[in-house]
């Protein structure tokens, strides 16, 4: 049995031996492969061969450089390859840790590794090689675009991310070498991003590392004063705390289990984000010591609960039951919290000697472990489901920044747990939603959710899940994602999946908007119909097409005319003229249709609205068109066909400007909703003026969607501005004629145009 409390690693071991030569010798043995042999012996007699020649091959490539501390340059791979041995990684990994600066800093091309050491350690390599060489707007946006790339490598070989761990945490070791300026940007970004990706991935001690080193770079004075207050209150507390581990030492072994002790201790950061946040005084902090208390089996978890409950009386509320639910990145334990002598708060937490290894290795303990359960379950799924998740999202989200927006949300440690109806449970982020269950779920049900249930009881789509909620999900056929989930969804996963359905959606719409406008506007040129591949002579007409336009495909081409990024006038021009080339004439007839066409514009028929549409058609708000208003559309450039009323101050200025991006449009026979128009009333000041107004608007069948009045509440009239639904212009009409029926309504008009 261990009574030594275990502190954070204030400043881990580093493969640095001292050598009382002097620096020289220091440097030298710190340089040398022997310094790392020691902790191979787990390799066989072949592996260790290939690592030392990853070793050479560093070397040398590493030759003449030194780090700030002026050691030879090479001591940094050897301290990362170090850690990775700890981790009882593969020879693989141990070689992409020697060799992961040496396509970034040395000019070793990927090729040469792939010769040399082969191509999964090429890849590992490359996985970890940052994006300097190649251009960007913004330090952020290189910087999204790394991290995109390290995390893709990682989802697809979890190595890469334990390599750039261990990578970082020497660098964080040695920040005090490194000048003082770029300390802040260095802690913050470890801080905030791998730190957490530490945790994600069950890396307990390297995330609690991390943290400190941060702390201690980012917070030098706080850090120093809490480090003070913290030794002390250690002296103060040690009676207490050798107590109770006598107490529980003698109850175990009266109860005949066996059982390992040892002690938790707070870290320094955690100390500080607790008193930041809730506001306390380092006095106030009750749980910066704790045991930790290790048995042979899942049963003794629990024998040893009852046997610590029996000791001293549990705090109600501060037991968590992490065995049955497990935390999102694997880990287990009993938690509770216990009234020890002096009244003092005591945690404890309550393991086996397995959930331990994971809990302090997380994903590492795959490999930590599997040499006594090569085929342990718990250990090689650890973080698949995340990094799997990882790979879903690049699916959709081909921008590096948004990406990285999307996997931020996922980093978060806190954590709700719900069941399915079928007592299935799943780990979500604190403030998960009902939309972002579904896509939990799969995707599919994501999109078809309409409604759901929490315990039984029907709730909005954007309530927010609680620890034990049994959640059920309501699906439609024809149900799809609405943009407005965005807005509260907290997941990375939803986040992504919802925007990549949003925006297939709108390709798919411009497409067909942009072939129905070419098709009018060679209409106008004398060709009745689109040229195909087998059509004799128009075959690759559209391949000499696109070679004029830069478009990659056709239907590329057709979405941005959709867009209003091309005018599709001068493209029909064009294939007019290649089809001239091959042979084909313009049909008299198809011209002479469009030429007495009575409108003036490139196309022959009007391109038909009825609201049925999403991205690829809009309706101004500056004039609110309704059907029965007389309408044209501008083809704004990528924002699609934007609809307004044919007098709109708006539509006239942009005429003038871009009469050539303008297009006859029409109504459809039967609108597919109801559209949204302005209009303005003008009341008397009174009691009830605006239930009154209301009321008249419900009588007419239409539903108020905005609405707006004057400030001034002492004036005798005042101005309502209202933005009603209604189906026509008839229908409007009605709305108008019941208003100004209604007591203290002065006047009511429809509001035509915002210039």
């Amino acid at each position: 049995m261990s009574s030594v409390l275990n502190a954070p690693p204030a400043a881990p071991a580093s493969p640095v031996l001292p050598d009382p030569a002097g620096p020289a010798a220091a440097n030298a043995a710190a340089a040398s492969f022997a310094n790392l042999t020691a902790r191979l012996d787990y390799l066989s007699p072949g592996d260790l061969e290939q690592v030392r020649q990853a070793y050479r091959f560093a070397d040398e490539a590493h030759l003449g450089q030194l780090r700030n501390s002026g050691e030879p340059y090479i001591t940094h791979p050897i301290a990362v390859a170090a850690q990775c041995a700890e981790w009882k990684l593969d020879a693989q990994a141990l070689m992409a840790a020697l060799l992961h600066d040496a396509l970034e800093d040395c000019g070793v091309s990927k090729a040469e590794l792939i010769e040399r050491f082969g191509s999964s350690v090429a890849e590992l390599v490359d996985g970890l090689t940052k994006l300097d060489k190649l251009q960007f707007n913004t330090r952020e946006e290189s910087q999204a675009e790394s991290f995109r790339k390290m995390l893709l490598a990682m989802a697809r070989d979890v190595r890469v991310i334990l390599i750039k761990l261990a990578d970082r945490s020497h660098n964080m070791r040695t920040l005090s070498d490194v000048p003082r300026s770029k300390w802040a940007r260095i802690a913050s970004e470890t801080l905030e991003i791998y730190a957490p990706i530490a945790y994600r991935l069950g890396l307990n001690q390297t995330y609690r590392e991390l943290q400190e080193l941060s702390f201690r770079h980012l917070r030098p004075w706080r850090s120093a004063v809490l480090s003070k207050a913290l030794d002390k209150a250690r002296g103060r507390r040690r009676d207490l705390i050798s107590r109770v581990h006598k107490d529980v030492e003698t109850a175990f072994e009266a109860a005949g289990m066996p059982v390992r002790i040892g002690g938790r201790e707070k870290t320094l950061y955690s100390i500080y984000r607790k008193m930041d946040e809730k506001h306390l005084s380092f006095a106030q902090i009750s749980d910066m010591y704790g045991f930790r208390l290790i048995v042979p089996n899942v049963i003794d978890c629990y024998t040893a609960l009852g046997t610590l409950h029996q000791l001293y009386k549990p705090v109600p509320g501060k037991f968590k039951d992490h065995i049955a639910i497990p935390k999102l990145n694997g880990y287990q334990s009993l938690h509770t919290t216990l009234v020890g002598p002096s009244g003092v708060n005591i945690e404890f937490q309550i393991r086996t000697e397995a959930m331990h290894v994971v809990a302090e290795s997380g994903v590492a303990a795959h490999w930590l472990y599997k040499a006594n359960e090569p085929d342990s379950p718990t250990t090689a799924r650890l973080g698949a489901q995340w990094l799997q998740s990882l790979l879903d999202i690049q699916n959709e989200t081909r921008d590096a920044a948004e990406f990285w927006d999307h996997v931020k949300v996922d980093l978060f440690p806190d954590a709700v747990y719900v069941f399915t109806p079928k007592s299935k449970i799943m780990g979500l982020p604190r403030g998960a939603t009902v939309v972002d269950f579904a896509y939990a779920i799969h995707s599919d049900i994501g999109d078809r959710t309409v409604a759901a249930r929490i315990n039984g009881q029907q709730v909005p789509l954007r309530t927010e899940l609680k620890n034990g909620d049994v959640v059920e999900v309501v699906t439609a056929p024809v149900s799809a994602p609405n943009p407005a989930w965005l807005s509260f969804v907290r997941t990375g996963r939803a986040r992504s999946k919802i925007r990549h359905h949003l925006k297939t959606l709108a390709q798919a719409e411009s497409e067909g908007l942009g072939e129905k406008l070419l098709l009018q506007a060679l209409r106008a040129e004398g060709i009745e119909r689109f040229p195909t591949d087998d059509d004799g002579a128009r075959a690759g007409i559209w391949d000499k097409l696109l070679r004029f336009t830069g478009n990659r495909s056709r239907a590329e081409l057709l979405v941005d005319i959709g867009l209003g990024k091309r005018v599709a006038g001068i493209v029909a021009k064009r294939m007019a003229t290649l089809l001239a080339e091959s042979g084909e004439k313009p049909d008299a007839m198809v011209l002479s249709r469009a030429r007495f066409a009575p409108q003036e514009t490139v196309t022959q028929t009007a391109v038909t609205v009825d609201g049925s549409e999403n991205a690829s058609v809009q309706y101004a708000s500056c004039c609110r068109p309704v059907p029965g208003d007389r309408i044209v559309g501008y083809l704004g450039r990528g924002e699609g066909l934007v609809v307004h009323v044919e007098d709109c101050a708006v539509a006239r200025k942009l005429r003038n400007k871009d009469s050539e991006r303008f297009i006859s449009v029409d109504w459809s026979d039967e609108p597919a909703r109801a559209f949204e128009t302005g209009i303005v009333v003008t009341v008397n000041n009174g009691k009830g003026v605006l239930a009154r107004v209301a009321a008249a608007v419900a009588s007419a069948e239409s539903d108020i969607i905005h609405i707006d009045m004057d400030q001034g509440a002492a004036q005798e009239t005042a101005e309502l501005r209202f933005v009603v639904a209604v189906r026509d212009r008839v229908h409007l009409a009605s709305v108008l004629r019941a208003l100004k029926r209604t007591p203290s309504v002065l006047r009511a008009v429809r509001i035509k145009s915002v210039a």
